[in-house]
């Protein structure tokens, strides 16, 4: 128990220092919409001449911007579509959103889960056998319906005794059809002048 709780006060120092890092050297500046427009051209021009490499980093990139729940993840993926195209744009992110919003799955559970589930245990039994039963069909509709940000999503769902096979896939399938729409946006960049002009 006592090895659980320093393990898991480890995790939590590490994800609150590369949080604090993306804040503290201002990482956000280059997830702006001003920004992937001025440097479009030379980001496409270093994808003609580095293509597996650029988009393995853009994959890491965006799976560990997606795992910390920082702000940006649709900025990178309006940005795979301007830099890499529909086709390749589309396969980079879904998978590294999928991943990402897994890994930030995983993270939550391990550090929150218990405790939510000890304190409030009784009161969550009705909610978790109704996850249990239809958990893959609630957070499919969640995905399709973006009325919450997709981080809070991660975490509450985290809480809860969805398996994660089963969050993986049905997060991979309900976020492809928003995921198109940014890639399809990140295409005609030159006429977005903002992220709510993507509607």
């Amino acid at each position: 128990m006592r090895k659980t709780t320093i393990v898991r006060g480890a995790v939590a120092v590490l994800v609150i220092a590369l949080i604090a890092s993306f804040f503290v050297f201002d990482l956000g500046r280059y997830l702006n919409l001003d920004y992937l427009k001025a440097e479009r051209h030379h980001l496409g021009a270093v994808v003609a001449a580095h293509p597996w490499q650029t988009a393995a980093i853009f994959f890491g990139i965006y799976v560990i911007v997606t795992a910390l729940s920082l702000p940006g993840a649709a900025l990178m993926t309006i940005a795979g579509g301007a830099i890499f195209g529909i086709g390749v744009g589309t396969l980079l992110v879904s998978f590294a959103s999928a991943i990402g919003a897994t890994c930030a799955f995983l993270i939550a559970r391990f550090l929150f889960r218990d405790a939510v589930q000890r304190r409030f245990g009784d009161r969550l039994k009705t909610i978790n056998r109704g996850i249990e039963r239809d958990g893959a069909f609630y957070l499919f509709t969640l995905r399709l319906v973006p009325l919450f940000p997709f981080f809070i999503i991660n975490i509450v769902m985290a809480l809860t005794p969805i398996r994660t096979v089963t969050f993986y896939v049905v997060s991979q399938v309900g976020m492809l059809a928003g995921t198109l729409v940014y890639i399809n946006a990140g295409t005609q960049l030159g006429q977005l002048h903002s992220l709510s002009g993507i509607v």
